[in-house]
This record gives structure tokens, sequence and C-alpha cells, in this order.
């Protein structure tokens, strides 16, 4: 099978995480969320502190963008801390996908990488009921809060996702597959995708 990225944008409680373990282990291609800050502090020399307080934040400066062309160099004037964390990040998701076949979670890689072959784009999502009784016993948020925490979530990751990227975040259009977890499953959710993979690089 040739070399392939999966990258999974998602709503927040939708088992976005559960889903991607479940697909690496099916199909022995390694995974990364988290692991990207840690390996972009590590490149970077940065406190890996900072790429945790930034992650999936809209920056506050209008300077810097993704470009087909690459990235504005972080030596430039004028680019901001921001600008600098998020453009190591970017690159370390670049770099993974030209390491071999994965799967990536988030943080504008299906935007980052749509030039990239053999890329599958999915986004999952969920009823409303699915997702707060998800992260009411996955993540310990109360009953009182979870629809808070669900709105406030989902809004930090579409500005993030908008304000870098030219697509709209959620957009069915853009993505090879937008799957409706509370209606198929974890485990179903993980099959139709492999089924996916398997039918279009095999």
């Amino acid at each position: 099978m040739k070399n392939y990225v999966i990258t999974i944008s998602r709503q927040f409680g939708c088992g976005a995480h559960e889903i991607a373990t479940k697909l690496s282990e099916k199909l022995g291609v390694p995974y990364y969320d988290k692991e990207i800050l840690k390996r972009a502090a590590k490149e970077s020399g940065f406190d890996e502190n900072l790429f945790i307080f930034y992650d999936e934040k809209p920056t506050g400066s209008f300077l810097f963008n993704i470009s087909a062309d690459g990235y504005t160099s972080v030596t430039n004037t004028g680019i901001t801390l921001e600008d600098k964390i998020f453009q190591y990040q970017f690159d370390t998701i670049r770099k993974l996908a030209e390491e071999g076949s994965c799967i990536i979670v988030g943080r504008c890689s299906d935007y980052i990488l749509k030039d990239f072959p053999n890329l599958l784009t999915v986004f999952l999502h969920a009823d409303n009921d699915f997702r707060r009784d998800r992260i009411i016993s996955q993540y310990g948020v109360s009953e009182k809060n979870a629809a808070k925490e669900i709105k406030s979530t989902d809004k930090k990751r579409a500005r993030f996702h908008n304000f870098y990227c030219d697509s709209k975040w959620g957009d069915a259009c853009t993505y090879d597959l937008s799957i409706d977890v509370s209606r198929l499953g974890i485990d179903n959710t993980v099959e139709l995708i492999e089924n996916y993979i398997n039918k279009k690089y095999a």
C-alpha cells in the first residue's frame, strides 16, 4: 500500500482520540496529537508549555498565515511569538507526513497538507447528547458545564482553523469524509475509515 496521511478534524466530545487510537492500531501507522507539540518544542528550542498554551488558539497577529509556498521566516521582524510557535508546529506536521503513513489530529493539518499526495481528510461530528454524555464520562466535566465546554471548545477550534485556512472548519465539502459518530458509534466509524483507506490506497 502507498504511504498515506489521514487528518482528523473534530468537534469536541465526539471520540476523535479513541477513534484515532483504534485506527492507528488497526492500520499499523503512528498517530499524532499532543505529540506534535512535544516534537515542535524540541526542534525549536522553545519551552513546551508555550506550545501547550497556544495550542489551537487563533493568533492575535494578522501578519502570518499559511501559504502554499511555505511560511514567513521566523527570523523576520514583526512576527509575533504566537506566529513563531505556530510555524514550528506546522513545519513539524509536514515533517511527520513526509516520514511515512500516519494519522494527525487537528491543528489545521488538513489544510497544511492539502497538496500532499495520498491525503485523506476526515471531519468527525456528533449530536449534542452523544458529546455531552461522553465528556461527562470521559473527561469528568460536570453535567452543568458540559454544554458550555462543548460550545467554547468548538468555537476555539473553528476560529483557529478559519483564521489560518481558506476553508471553513466543519464544511463537509472540504473533507473526503464527514462522519456522524453518534449514528455509527466509535468502532463502526473506525471500520468505515479503515475500509475507505484500504479501497482507496490498496
